[in-house]
């Protein structure tokens, strides 16, 4: 699967890592910045990039990093067509897929261990939207609004 990945400085360390490891299970892992650390950075260029390529990409999906991923999910979301969700541990992740299909995932490097958060991508990665009617039609709900603007 292609996934979009992109960071600012908090999320930097997680980034390479979460590249490698994803890399290392099949992934095509497309990096979106930052391409070093540098304390001095803003998370959104980076967020808006990663997010930008999945809705031009489908099927793709997207991982956004900083320090709690808050502000992260709020750029990605930014983006018309990206439904970006925070996960904090592995069942948000998978629950974001199966009722939101999530396009994008927001994880919060200071959060977590690398480990904890490489379980949540990969959890999030591997979940499939389940296409009930019920999810989808909220999906259409938001999306309309989205597109009414």
């Amino acid at each position: 699967m292609r996934v979009h990945i992109g960071t600012d400085h908090a999320g930097f360390e997680l980034k390479e890592y979460l590249r490698e490891q994803l890399a290392a299970d099949g992934h095509d892992v497309v990096d979106h910045g930052s391409f070093e650390y540098d304390i001095e950075d803003d998370y959104p260029a980076f967020c808006f990039a990663a997010a930008e390529a999945v809705v031009a990409e489908a099927g793709s999906l997207g991982i956004v990093i900083g320090g709690s991923g808050n502000g992260e999910q709020i750029a990605a979301n930014k983006v018309r067509g990206v439904r970006a969700a925070l996960a904090w541990s592995v069942e948000t992740a998978r629950l974001s897929r199966q009722h939101n299909d999530a396009n994008v995932v927001a994880v919060g490097a200071r959060q977590h261990t690398a480990a904890e958060a490489l379980e949540i991508v990969r959890a999030y990665l591997a979940e499939p939207f389940t296409g009930l009617a019920r999810h989808q039609r909220r999906i259409d709900q938001v999306s309309a609004y989205e597109n009414a603007r």
